[in-house]
């Protein structure tokens, strides 16, 4: 991931985002060490002090508990909290966005559902 500096939202949000990405595509699992604030430093040439405040995002969205003297850890449940959030939120936020689009171009429900539908087995991605 790059971080980008031109973005509106914040670089600390942006790890976090990330961190949750990692989080959901088992490249961190669940019980193990997250990274630490200097390693996330390290990785996108961030002041430390930035990496720590999206670590503590997680922190207190629950997904990290702190073991003292160790570092940070992802607890038990976490992809299933941020799935359920990124459904919730991202997802129904993008949808809205779809159908607001897809009215405005006077498009049916059927022409719009086929549209996701098309995109959705391009380049044969299922589920």
């Amino acid at each position: 991931m790059r971080i980008n500096q031109d973005s509106t939202k914040p670089i600390y949000i942006q790890i976090a985002d990330w961190l949750q990405s990692e989080i959901l595509l088992g490249t961190i699992a669940e019980g193990e060490k997250m990274y630490s604030q200097y390693q996330l430093a390290e990785m996108f040439t961030i002041n430390p002090a930035t990496a720590a405040k999206g670590i503590n995002l997680l922190a207190e969205e629950g997904l990290l508990i702190k073991k003292r003297g160790l570092g940070m850890f992802v607890v038990e449940g976490a992809v299933a909290h941020i799935q359920g959030k990124r459904k919730n939120e991202t997802l129904s936020a993008l949808v809205k966005e779809l159908v607001q689009e897809g009215k405005q171009l006077n498009l049916s429900q059927s022409e719009l559902i086929h549209f996701i539908e098309k995109e959705w087995t391009k380049g044969g991605e299922t589920r």
